[in-house]
Parts: structure tokens; sequence; C-alpha cells
């Protein structure tokens, strides 16, 4: 009996330091606050795959950078490939916001996928910021309340190319134009500063997204004699037209082309004996400075290639936003966006940058021409500066973009 007591008594006690162990472990996953979620969406696939590539792990830097932790938090990525679809990135933004419970979203390149992406976000009261998309309407008719736009926009690609090519005598354009939002409204912008400066507009064509074949569309424009072209589209369909402009003896011609969007990585893909003389406008530069060139550093060592201003741009909205999470002590999207404001931002990409109330982050903006092989050093030595053009001459004066949030 002795036995089967103490057989009963150690089986008791079993049982209770289970249940114990079991409702510490339920008590301490409770006390466990929830991942902070963010997500990064982009064409990750097609025309701009070379782009967007690194853009997680420009996002898991900056997440370092702030310790890996915020609130007590840990971080949680979602990243998803939009495809340039706007049905399939407002798809993936609903079910992130609703389902995942993401409190915010960057990258967002295409701009016809980033309006799109803006109406779920404002519908939800959730956070997007936008570094890849360029239509200026995104802090125009289309801006948000909890929505930024980060790294250039077609106002400020407009302004800083375009005014720097009339200022050096094109004074007669013709567009080669992507056929959807973003090229559009690039064109618009860039023909009004070449007719204030008194410039003519002497036609464009349109082309589909991700053309191949550019022959009748450049044979158009260098029938026109425009004395420059205007590349209002992006990525591999830059890189196309540049190099098909090149087999047509065009810029030999005497007519110049005018990149209105173009990226480092475009340029490596062209090559310089192609793509020297280029005038172009960007936000970053790996070799601008210390800071710039540390920071490629780390970055290659995650993705070993040269980051666009797009994957430096991810980084930095990705950045201040959890900053501003801290500050504000809470993911609240309004108390968060108000943080954002709030705070200058400052990061490799951005000094004393600051957010305006139509989601416009103001900084500077900088002209470049690509150098000439006899010029470079080596295979990622590719622009020399010509100009730094502060973002109040840059960018789109507050009181002109039509910005409802604006009075």
């Amino acid at each position: 009996m002795r036995v089967a007591k103490t057989v009963r008594y150690a089986g008791l006690v079993a049982a209770a330091l289970g249940l114990t162990a079991v409702g510490l472990a339920a008590i301490a996953q409770a006390q466990t606050p929830p991942p902070l979620k963010i997500g990064v969406m982009e064409g990750f696939s097609g025309v701009y795959g070379d782009l967007t590539a690194g853009e997680v792990e420009a996002m898991q830097l900056a997440i370092e950078d702030v310790g890996g932790k915020v609130l007590g938090r840990s971080i949680e990525i979602l990243s998803a490939d939009h495809q340039t679809k706007p049905d399939i990135g407002s798809a993936i933004a609903r079910k992130w916001y609703d389902v995942d419970g993401v409190k915010m979203i960057t990258g967002l390149g295409t701009s016809s996928v980033a309006l799109a992406v803006r109406k779920v976000a404002q519908e939800k009261g959730l956070i997007d910021i936008n570094t890849g998309a360029a239509s200026a309407d995104l802090t125009g008719p289309a801006c948000s309340p909890t929505g930024a736009h980060w790294v250039y926009d077609t106002y400020a690609l407009a302004h800083v190319t375009g005014d720097a090519m009339v200022k050096a005598g094109g004074d007669s354009w013709y567009f080669l134009t992507a056929d959807y939002a973003f090229g559009h409204a690039l064109e618009r912008d860039v023909s009004e500063v070449v007719k204030a400066a008194g410039g003519k507009v002497l036609g464009a064509v349109r082309h589909p997204l991700s053309t191949q074949d550019f022959s009748s569309f450049l044979l158009q424009a260098q029938a026109s004699k425009a004395k420059v072209i205007g590349l209002a589209n992006a990525g591999q369909d830059t890189i196309n037209s540049i190099k098909q402009a090149g087999e047509f003896g065009i810029v030999k011609g005497g007519q110049k082309l005018a990149g209105l969007l173009v990226f480092a990585t475009d340029v490596q893909a062209l090559t310089l004996p192609v793509a020297q003389g280029l005038v172009l406008t960007e936000s970053f530069y790996w070799d601008l400075n210390d800071e710039t060139r540390a920071w490629t550093k780390r970055f290659r060592a995650k993705k070993d290639k040269l980051p666009s201003m797009l994957t430096v741009g991810v980084y930095s909205s990705t950045l201040h936003y959890l900053k501003a999470v801290q500050a504000a002590g809470t993911d609240d999207a309004k108390a968060v966006m108000a943080k954002m404001r709030e705070m200058p931002v400052n990061d490799v990409m951005t000094k004393n940058g600051k957010l305006r109330e139509d989601g416009r982050l103001v900084r500077d903006m900088y002209l470049f021409q690509v150098k000439a092989p006899s010029e470079s050093k080596n295979k990622d030595d590719i622009y020399k500066l010509i100009a730094t053009v502060p973002g109040d001459k840059a960018y789109r004066p507050l009181n002109e973009g039509k910005c409802p949030l604006v009075k």
C-alpha cells in the first residue's frame, strides 16, 4: 500500500509540475508582444526586376540599425511581387493589411500599382510609403494623410534633368513615353519645363511596357529633328531604347538622349561606351562620400550588387518609419505619420529632409553625367557630379500640387 501511495503521489506531483509548465509557457506567450509587421512590395520580376533586387536586404539593414526591435517588439518583413499589375498589387495590400496585420508597406514601384495601393491604404487608414513609383500625382490629387513619397517624382526628374538640358541648348524635344501612368506624368511634367523655358515639344510616341523593339518609335523621333529625345520610361525599356538608339546612330547624328529616369544599375547594364555623356538625375550614388561608401559595403555583404536609389530608398523609408514608431510609442498610423513629419530625415541618403503634409519628402537631388571609359577607375566608377539641387528647388511647391490635404 505504501508503494502504491508513493507512486500515486509522485504521479500527482508530475502532473502538477506539467500543468505549471504549460501555464507558465502560456503566460510567457501572452506577455510576448506580437511582431511589428512591415511589407515591401515591388515588381521584383520583369522590366524593373534588376532595379528592385536587394530591397529586402536593405530593409534588414534598417532593422539592424534600430537594434532589431521597436517598442520591445521583433520586426517581421513580408515581401511580394506585384508583377507591375495594379489589381495584383491592390489584392496583396488588402490581404497584408486585413489578414496579416501589416502596418506599413514600402517599395511600390510602378505608378499604376502605387496609385491602386494608395486607395487601399487610404481606405484602411494605414501607411504606404512609395519609393519606386514616380508619378507626382501621389502628392497631388492622390495624396493621403497616411501616405508618403520618398525618393523622387516626375516633377523633380523633369526640373533637374529637363531644365539642365534646355539650358544647354536642347530647346526642342520629342518623347518616347511608356504608355501608363508614370510615362504620361513624366512626359507632362518635362513638357511643362521645356515650354516654360521657351522651348518646343515637337511630338511624342507611346510604347507598351516591356517593349523589345524600339525601331519604329526611334525612327519617328529621329525624323522629328528634335534636338533632344526624352526617354519617359525606365528599367529595361530605357536600356533597350538607348542601345537601339546607338544602333540607329541617333546621337552620332547630332540628337541628344535625355534619360529622364535612369539608375546606376541601368548604366552598368548599358556599359560606359554606350552610356557615356548621358545626363541624369539621381537621389543617391554609392561613391558620393565616406558614409555612402560604408553603407554600400554593408549592403553588398548581403546582396553583392551596386545599390540603386530604389534600394537605398527602402532602407531610408523603413528606418525613418521605425524611428517614428519608437518616438510615438505606438504603431497607430496617424500618430506615427505625425512623428514622421515632425522628425527630420537623416540617414545615408537624406540630410535634414522634411516630410510635408502632402506626403512629399523634400531632399536634395543630384545631376550626374555618365563618365567616359577613359575617366573611370573601375566598373562601379560611373558618375561625375554636375550639380546638387536643393529640395526646395527640385520639388513642386506645396501650394501647386492640388493635394486636398493642403489648405
